[in-house]
Parts: C-alpha cells; sequence; structure tokens
C-alpha cells in the first residue's frame, strides 16, 4: 500500500465480526490518508512506536508510544508520521470488524511515483460507509 504496511492480526473471523485488529507501520514522512469519517465503525489507534500526528477537524495532536486515541462513529479524523527518519508503528482497532477488508481493498490499488492517489482512496473508503471530510 504504498509507504504503509499492515499487517492483520484479527480479522473477524474469530470474533463473530465484532472486532478487527491490525499492525500498521507508517514509514517515515508518511501524510496519512484523506481526512474522513466513518458511520458505522469505530477505531482505536494505540502508538507503539514512533510519533504520530493525529488530526480531527482542525486539531491536530502528536501522541507518542503508549498512547491511545480513539476515533468514535462520525468523528473526522487522519493520522500521519511526521518524522522524516524514523518508521511509527500503530496497533489499530474497528469495532465491528468493518474496516479491515478496506486494507485489502487498499493493497489491490497500483500506487503510482507518489504512492496511491487520495481519489482512489475515497473510492475504497465509500464501500465501507466511509467518506473524506474537507475542515
Amino acid at each position: 500500500m504504498g509507504s504503509t504496511r499492515v499487517r492483520i492480526l484479527e480479522d473477524g473471523s474469530r470474533t463473530d465480526k465484532r472486532l478487527g485488529i491490525a499492525e500498521l507501520w507508517l514509514a517515515p514522512g508518511f501524510s496519512g490518508p484523506p481526512q474522513h469519517l466513518h458511520r458505522k465503525h469505530e477505531e482505536t489507534f494505540f502508538v507503539l512506536a514512533g510519533t504520530v500526528d493525529f488530526t480531527s477537524g482542525h486539531d491536530t495532536h502528536r501522541v507518542s508510544p503508549g498512547q491511545l486515541v480513539t476515533a468514535p462513529i462520525g468523528t473526522p479524523h487522519t493520522f500521519g508520521n511526521p518524522d522524516n527518519d524514523q518508521d511509527a508503528s500503530i496497533l489499530f482497532t474497528t469495532t465491528p470488524d468493518l474496516y479491515i477488508e478496506y486494507f485489502r481493498d487498499l493493497q489491490r490499488l497500483k500506487p503510482g511515483p507518489e504512492g496511491l492517489k487520495p481519489a482512489d482512496i475515497a473510492e475504497v473508503m465509500k464501500k465501507y460507509a466511509t467518506e473524506t471530510w474537507q475542515p
């Protein structure tokens, strides 16, 4: 998926689709997906390593390892790795498991020289009751 790697730890098959879990690795300087909001699932992000900037609306917070960020249904958000020298990693949950398939769909896209195109990402998001959001 370009500068982000995802390892799916739980795809919902063992949780009756109530929970999906993945580990995300963000490459140095990864600017993140377009700011977006979800209509049918919630997310949590537990920073394991590096520094991650989380943005919701106009507010951005720099988050360190050991800190947790939540994105309830309807909350605009995005995240990125502001560090130009070090990967960041996140333990990610989605309840229900809906968004795990999103990562699989992104993997099928063909990145260009600059990575995945925001318009292509937005199209995939639509399949999962997710829409881009502009502050």
